[in-house]
């Protein structure tokens, strides 16, 4: 009986030091420094109060570029957008750190991007995928035993910096989670194309297996975090 209480304890003191690390490694997280300011908060109630409503919004509306209202550019983000800017300039003059909104630094806004340095990057490298894609297509035959799955990959990767061109173009809540998630998808499928380079050729039911696996867990992975409190509206 003495031989065996020893084991016992050596199991749990692993598991314990492992949750009481974890425990240790938990901090707050807090919300960007910017959105919170009432100074920021109170400019945009009152532009939205003024500027939003009745005459004021129908002048807004007619004077709108097209591709502003085209890539869904409201009053209120407009309110949001100029508010940002007078409280960056507040903290500059105070002598303070530009700080953040809704998660982002704040951007100069051209014509309708966003982001527009992030948004050209996304789009050059959207365009170097797609030129990769149909020089692969036009120089490996269609017969080779990776064909089909590096050809997924590109269109999965495709897709993704679609909607990254997309997000700094225009942030909107349906933006950043496609931006989000084709990404996640990325990571996802370059495990699978690297289990199928590896081990899928000569073990074909190891890598079904762990696509499987990885489809289940992307799955997973939208569910727990497609809820609108982990993402800002």
């Amino acid at each position: 009986m003495a031989s065996v209480l020893p084991r016992c304890t050596s199991v749990r003191l692993p598991a314990l030091a492992t949750v009481v690390l974890l425990l240790a490694s938990l901090t707050t997280v807090q919300s960007s420094q910017g959105d919170k300011e009432p100074v920021y908060r109170d400019c945009v109630k009152q532009c939205v109060r003024t500027n939003c409503t009745g005459a004021r919004l129908r002048g807004f509306q007619s004077a709108q570029p097209q591709y502003m209202a085209l890539t869904g550019w409201t009053c209120r983000d407009d309110c949001r957008y100029q508010c940002m800017w007078t409280t960056v300039g507040l903290y500059q003059a105070e002598g303070y750190r530009v700080p953040q909104f809704h998660g982002k630094w704040p951007f100069a806004r051209f014509l309708c991007f966003e982001e527009p340095a992030s948004a050209l990057a996304s789009l050059l490298n959207g365009l170097a995928c797609l030129l990769m894609l149909l020089r692969y297509r036009s120089t490996v035959p269609r017969q080779s035993p990776m064909y089909h799955t590096i050809n997924a990959f590109s269109l999965v990767s495709l897709n993704a910096w679609f909607w990254s061109t997309v997000f700094h173009t225009r942030d909107t809540y349906l933006t950043e989670k496609m931006d989000y998630f084709c990404a996640t998808a990325v990571i996802l499928y370059s495990i699978y194309l690297c289990c199928v380079r590896t081990l899928g050729l000569r073990r074909p039911g190891v890598s079904s297996m762990v696509g499987v696996l990885l489809i289940l867990a992307f799955t997973s992975h939208v569910s727990l975090t497609n809820d609108a409190s982990l993402f800002r509206l």
